[in-house]
């Protein structure tokens, strides 16, 4: 009998995206009982979880080690995972990874293209410590006097952490990978009019400007490889010319635009890294 938990993201780390986070979470679970029909006792944690009580879980007496399917961002819930065994995905120190500041080191150390600190069409001033949580965390400034601003209105909220890059003119393409299988697909938000905060309006309308998808996905896999993520998503500014840079890269999105197709990959995806794991 195997034994798969769920754990649902926190509202905080799901700004109006709650319900989105929620179906895809949702969507893997119901293909993994499919595919484990009789075979599999399902726990589902709900938001908030600062602790886990072994009365609520009886992992510990379990003979295999559970699959947790982990979409929680709150330390108390990384530190909860990081001293358990099994199957986890994604892996809390790779979630933890995730916050811009050590993405940007990541890049620069991976030769990923990212977006240059200088330019001439204005900044972008993005929390660094975590994922964005609210509109706010994530600002536009027209110039070098808007940033030093906004730098102050972040420090008033108690923000040190964060990171700067220059507006990168093109369209945004929002993507979507399972590291280990083949899916990766990618979408212009612009088209659908479907976004979280708004800021892609900032670029306009997508041109579809022509550009390499094998290369972005390659890229993506070897930031997921040196995040560690095995579900990932991501935006990035394809340019006139046909260059791109990974302006954002995050753990679990809600592939609210391929949600079924993404489940499937990510269902088939935990169950060959079960198989490879006990037999």
């Amino acid at each position: 009998m195997k034994t798969l938990i769920a754990i649902y993201r926190d509202p905080r780390f799901s700004p109006n995206s709650v319900e989105k986070d929620r179906a895809i979470l949702d969507a893997v679970v119901h293909r993994l009982s499919q595919r484990w029909a009789g075979r599999l006792q399902t726990y589902r944690l709900e938001p908030p979880n600062p602790a886990f009580e072994a009365s609520k879980l009886p992992v510990w007496r379990l003979q295999t080690p559970p699959v947790i399917l982990s979409m929680g961002r709150l330390p108390s819930t990384l530190q909860w995972l990081s001293r358990q065994q099994g199957l986890i995905i994604n892996r809390p120190e790779a979630v933890a990874r995730c916050g811009r500041s050590t993405l940007v080191r990541l890049m620069a150390a991976h030769h990923i293209p990212a977006p240059p600190v200088d330019g001439t069409e204005g900044y972008w001033l993005k929390r660094g410590d975590v994922c964005a949580q609210e509109r706010d965390d994530v600002v536009y400034c027209r110039d070098v006097a808007a940033l030093a601003q906004q730098k102050a209105m972040f420090c008033r909220r108690g923000i040190t952490d964060f990171v700067v890059s220059a507006h990168v003119a093109g369209d945004v393409v929002k993507f979507y990978g399972v590291r280990g299988t083949a899916f990766f697909r990618w979408f212009y938000p612009t088209d659908d009019g479907e976004t979280k905060f708004g800021h892609e309006r900032r670029n306009g309308a997508a041109r579809h400007y022509a550009f390499s998808s094998a290369g972005l996905h390659r890229d993506a896999t070897r930031l997921a490889e040196a995040v560690g993520l095995d579900v990932y998503g991501g935006d990035c500014i394809v340019r006139a010319d046909g260059s791109y840079c990974i302006i954002d890269f995050n753990d679990w999105p809600s592939f609210s635009r391929c949600r079924e197709e993404a489940a499937e990959a990510i269902s088939e995806m935990v169950n060959t890294q079960w198989l490879m794991v006990n037999g």
